[in-house]
Protein backbone atom coordinates (compact mmCIF):
# COMPACT_ATOMS: atom_id res chain seq x y z
CA UNK A 1 0.00 0.00 0.00
CA UNK A 2 1.10 3.17 -0.82
CA UNK A 3 1.70 6.23 1.59
CA UNK A 4 -1.27 8.05 -0.19
CA UNK A 5 -3.50 5.05 0.09
CA UNK A 6 -2.71 4.39 3.79
CA UNK A 7 -3.41 8.19 4.39
CA UNK A 8 -6.79 7.59 2.56
CA UNK A 9 -7.55 4.71 4.79
CA UNK A 10 -6.53 6.64 8.09
CA UNK A 11 -8.99 9.60 6.59
CA UNK A 12 -12.28 7.40 5.86
CA UNK A 13 -12.22 5.28 8.72
CA UNK A 14 -14.11 5.94 11.84
CA UNK A 15 -12.43 3.50 14.13
CA UNK A 16 -8.48 3.62 13.36
CA UNK A 17 -8.62 0.25 14.99
CA UNK A 18 -8.31 -1.65 11.43
CA UNK A 19 -5.07 0.36 10.23
CA UNK A 20 -3.40 1.32 13.59
CA UNK A 21 -1.26 -1.59 13.04
CA UNK A 22 0.02 -0.75 10.12
CA UNK A 23 0.50 2.75 11.04
CA UNK A 24 2.55 2.47 14.24
CA UNK A 25 4.49 -0.22 11.80
CA UNK A 26 5.29 2.94 9.29
CA UNK A 27 5.57 5.31 11.68
CA UNK A 28 8.51 3.21 13.52
CA UNK A 29 6.59 3.35 17.07
CA UNK A 30 6.63 0.24 19.95
CA UNK A 31 3.94 1.13 22.24
CA UNK A 32 5.72 -0.03 25.48
CA UNK A 33 6.39 1.07 28.80
CA UNK A 34 9.19 3.80 29.03
CA UNK A 35 8.23 4.67 24.97
CA UNK A 36 7.33 8.68 24.73
CA UNK A 37 4.83 8.91 21.56
CA UNK A 38 6.54 10.72 18.65
CA UNK A 39 3.39 13.10 18.71
CA UNK A 40 4.80 15.20 21.59
CA UNK A 41 6.95 18.30 21.15
CA UNK A 42 9.96 18.52 23.88
CA UNK A 43 9.13 14.92 24.50
CA UNK A 44 12.85 12.91 26.04
CA UNK A 45 14.98 12.32 23.48
CA UNK A 46 14.59 8.60 22.11
CA UNK A 47 18.19 7.99 23.90
CA UNK A 48 16.41 8.77 27.01
CA UNK A 49 13.87 6.87 27.62
CA UNK A 50 11.45 7.00 31.00
CA UNK A 51 12.93 4.91 33.63
CA UNK A 52 11.50 3.27 36.49
CA UNK A 53 13.96 4.54 38.80
CA UNK A 54 11.16 7.26 38.85
CA UNK A 55 7.77 7.43 39.91
CA UNK A 56 6.02 10.43 39.55
CA UNK A 57 2.85 11.29 41.69
CA UNK A 58 0.81 14.22 43.72
CA UNK A 59 0.11 14.49 47.16
CA UNK A 60 -3.45 16.24 47.51
CA UNK A 61 -4.02 17.87 51.12
CA UNK A 62 -7.77 18.24 51.17
CA UNK A 63 -7.50 20.28 54.39
CA UNK A 64 -6.09 23.11 51.77
CA UNK A 65 -8.52 22.55 49.29
CA UNK A 66 -11.33 25.10 49.13
CA UNK A 67 -14.84 24.08 48.25
CA UNK A 68 -15.57 26.45 45.32
CA UNK A 69 -12.00 26.86 44.45
CA UNK A 70 -11.08 25.42 40.82
CA UNK A 71 -8.00 26.91 39.91
CA UNK A 72 -6.42 23.69 39.71
CA UNK A 73 -9.52 22.50 37.11
CA UNK A 74 -8.99 26.11 34.87
CA UNK A 75 -4.97 25.75 34.67
CA UNK A 76 -5.59 21.94 33.25
CA UNK A 77 -7.97 23.50 30.91
CA UNK A 78 -5.76 26.40 29.85
CA UNK A 79 -2.31 23.83 29.76
CA UNK A 80 -3.92 21.22 27.62
CA UNK A 81 -6.27 23.19 25.33
CA UNK A 82 -9.42 21.24 26.95
CA UNK A 83 -11.90 24.47 26.56
CA UNK A 84 -12.36 24.86 22.66
CA UNK A 85 -12.87 28.69 22.21
CA UNK A 86 -16.05 29.52 24.73
CA UNK A 87 -17.33 26.22 24.41
CA UNK A 88 -16.62 23.82 27.05
CA UNK A 89 -16.22 20.27 25.80
CA UNK A 90 -16.95 16.72 27.27
CA UNK A 91 -13.35 16.43 28.38
CA UNK A 92 -12.63 16.61 31.54
CA UNK A 93 -9.00 15.22 33.16
CA UNK A 94 -9.66 16.96 36.27
CA UNK A 95 -12.72 17.98 38.22
CA UNK A 96 -13.87 19.06 42.01
CA UNK A 97 -15.70 16.21 44.03
CA UNK A 98 -16.76 17.27 47.69
CA UNK A 99 -16.94 14.31 50.05
CA UNK A 100 -19.31 14.14 53.70
CA UNK A 101 -18.94 11.85 55.94
CA UNK A 102 -22.81 10.56 57.03
CA UNK A 103 -21.30 9.60 60.28
CA UNK A 104 -19.56 12.64 61.22
CA UNK A 105 -20.73 14.97 58.82
CA UNK A 106 -17.02 15.77 57.88
CA UNK A 107 -17.02 17.12 54.34
CA UNK A 108 -13.95 17.43 52.55
CA UNK A 109 -13.40 18.83 48.67
CA UNK A 110 -10.47 17.64 46.52
CA UNK A 111 -9.23 17.26 42.86
CA UNK A 112 -9.88 13.94 41.11
CA UNK A 113 -8.14 13.05 38.50
CA UNK A 114 -6.53 9.99 37.08
CA UNK A 115 -4.89 8.13 39.76
CA UNK A 116 -2.26 6.48 37.78
CA UNK A 117 -2.39 3.71 38.90
CA UNK A 118 0.62 0.88 39.53
CA UNK A 119 -1.42 -1.71 38.56
CA UNK A 120 -4.23 0.65 35.92
CA UNK A 121 -7.63 -1.77 35.27
CA UNK A 122 -7.75 0.81 32.08
CA UNK A 123 -5.00 -0.92 30.80
CA UNK A 124 -5.89 -4.54 31.01
CA UNK A 125 -9.16 -3.79 29.32
CA UNK A 126 -7.60 -2.38 26.75
CA UNK A 127 -7.93 -4.36 23.75
CA UNK A 128 -5.37 -2.75 21.18
CA UNK A 129 -2.71 -1.67 24.01
CA UNK A 130 -3.93 2.29 23.63
CA UNK A 131 -3.72 2.18 27.09
CA UNK A 132 -0.19 1.76 28.96
CA UNK A 133 1.89 2.62 31.68
CA UNK A 134 5.19 4.23 31.41
CA UNK A 135 8.27 2.46 33.31
CA UNK A 136 7.77 6.22 35.37
CA UNK A 137 4.16 5.34 36.24
CA UNK A 138 2.54 7.72 34.36
CA UNK A 139 -0.41 6.21 32.11
CA UNK A 140 -1.66 7.58 28.92
CA UNK A 141 -3.33 6.55 26.04
CA UNK A 142 -1.89 6.54 22.55
CA UNK A 143 -4.57 8.21 20.33
CA UNK A 144 -3.41 6.50 16.80
CA UNK A 145 -4.53 3.17 18.23
CA UNK A 146 -7.30 4.04 20.58
CA UNK A 147 -10.41 1.99 19.09
CA UNK A 148 -12.81 3.95 21.17
CA UNK A 149 -14.53 1.21 22.62
CA UNK A 150 -14.63 2.69 25.78
CA UNK A 151 -13.63 0.06 27.83
CA UNK A 152 -11.11 1.81 29.66
CA UNK A 153 -13.86 4.10 30.59
CA UNK A 154 -15.95 1.70 32.35
CA UNK A 155 -13.03 0.06 34.02
CA UNK A 156 -11.95 2.84 35.95
CA UNK A 157 -13.35 2.95 39.12
CA UNK A 158 -12.50 6.78 39.23
CA UNK A 159 -14.80 7.90 35.98
CA UNK A 160 -11.43 9.84 34.99
CA UNK A 161 -11.24 9.19 31.37
CA UNK A 162 -13.76 11.13 28.76
CA UNK A 163 -14.12 10.80 25.29
CA UNK A 164 -13.73 13.29 22.59
CA UNK A 165 -16.83 13.31 20.51
CA UNK A 166 -16.04 16.57 18.43
CA UNK A 167 -13.35 17.66 15.79
CA UNK A 168 -10.82 19.74 17.83
CA UNK A 169 -9.79 22.81 17.33
CA UNK A 170 -6.62 25.10 18.05
CA UNK A 171 -5.16 22.44 20.25
CA UNK A 172 -1.62 22.36 21.99
CA UNK A 173 0.98 20.84 20.18
CA UNK A 174 2.35 19.45 23.50
CA UNK A 175 -0.79 17.47 23.75
CA UNK A 176 -2.07 16.02 21.06
CA UNK A 177 -5.84 14.93 20.81
CA UNK A 178 -8.16 13.34 18.75
CA UNK A 179 -11.93 12.85 18.14
CA UNK A 180 -13.41 9.42 18.59
CA UNK A 181 -10.29 8.67 21.46
CA UNK A 182 -10.64 8.13 25.14
CA UNK A 183 -8.15 10.65 27.05
CA UNK A 184 -7.23 11.70 30.72
CA UNK A 185 -4.76 13.26 32.94
CA UNK A 186 -1.71 12.78 31.59
CA UNK A 187 0.11 14.31 34.52
CA UNK A 188 1.57 16.52 32.46
CA UNK A 189 3.73 14.52 30.96
CA UNK A 190 4.75 17.14 28.17
CA UNK A 191 5.91 19.45 30.97
CA UNK A 192 7.36 16.30 33.34
CA UNK A 193 9.68 15.37 29.63
CA UNK A 194 11.14 18.70 29.37
CA UNK A 195 11.69 19.28 32.97
CA UNK A 196 9.69 21.53 34.27
CA UNK A 197 9.32 19.51 37.62
CA UNK A 198 5.55 20.10 38.14
CA UNK A 199 2.25 20.18 36.91
CA UNK A 200 -0.21 22.62 35.56
CA UNK A 201 -2.49 22.08 38.50
CA UNK A 202 0.16 21.92 41.23
CA UNK A 203 1.49 25.29 39.72
CA UNK A 204 -1.75 26.79 39.79
CA UNK A 205 -2.61 26.04 43.33
CA UNK A 206 -3.09 29.00 45.52
CA UNK A 207 -3.45 27.45 48.78
CA UNK A 208 0.04 24.56 47.90
CA UNK A 209 -2.83 22.02 48.37
CA UNK A 210 -1.12 19.76 45.74
CA UNK A 211 2.32 18.15 45.75
CA UNK A 212 3.96 17.16 42.22
CA UNK A 213 7.26 15.12 42.92
CA UNK A 214 9.05 11.29 42.87
CA UNK A 215 7.67 8.28 44.63
CA UNK A 216 10.91 7.03 44.38
CA UNK A 217 13.01 9.19 45.66
CA UNK A 218 13.13 9.39 49.60
CA UNK A 219 14.87 13.07 49.18
CA UNK A 220 11.47 14.20 47.25
CA UNK A 221 9.37 16.89 49.57
CA UNK A 222 6.70 14.56 48.34
CA UNK A 223 8.14 11.33 49.92
CA UNK A 224 8.94 12.99 52.70
CA UNK A 225 5.57 13.96 53.83
CA UNK A 226 4.31 11.01 52.95
CA UNK A 227 6.70 9.42 55.86
CA UNK A 228 5.64 12.25 58.41
CA UNK A 229 1.52 12.42 57.46
CA UNK A 230 -1.01 10.12 57.36
CA UNK A 231 -2.85 9.92 53.56
CA UNK A 232 -4.68 7.73 51.97
CA UNK A 233 -5.83 6.16 48.24
CA UNK A 234 -9.26 6.35 47.24
CA UNK A 235 -10.41 3.03 47.04
CA UNK A 236 -7.76 1.57 48.29
CA UNK A 237 -9.78 -2.03 48.65
CA UNK A 238 -8.57 -2.36 44.95
CA UNK A 239 -4.83 -2.58 45.76
CA UNK A 240 -4.36 -0.66 42.85
CA UNK A 241 -1.20 1.24 44.13
CA UNK A 242 -2.35 4.91 43.36
CA UNK A 243 0.31 7.54 41.96
CA UNK A 244 -2.26 9.79 43.10
CA UNK A 245 -2.32 10.05 47.58
CA UNK A 246 -4.70 12.14 49.57
CA UNK A 247 -4.41 13.57 53.25
CA UNK A 248 -7.36 14.84 55.05
CA UNK A 249 -10.11 12.23 53.99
Amino acid sequence: MSEQEKQTTIENEGRRGFVAAGVAAAAGLAIAPGVTLLDVAHARPADQPASSKNRWGLLIDSTKCKTGCNDCVNACFTENAIKQGDKETDSQWIRKVELKDLRTGHTASLPMMCQHCAHPPCVDVCPTGASFKRADGIVLVDRHICIGCRYCMMACPYKARSFVHEELHDQNPDVPRGMGCVEACTLCVHKIDRGDGTTACAQACKEGAILFGDLNDPESEISKRLATYASTEVRADLRLDTGVRYQGI
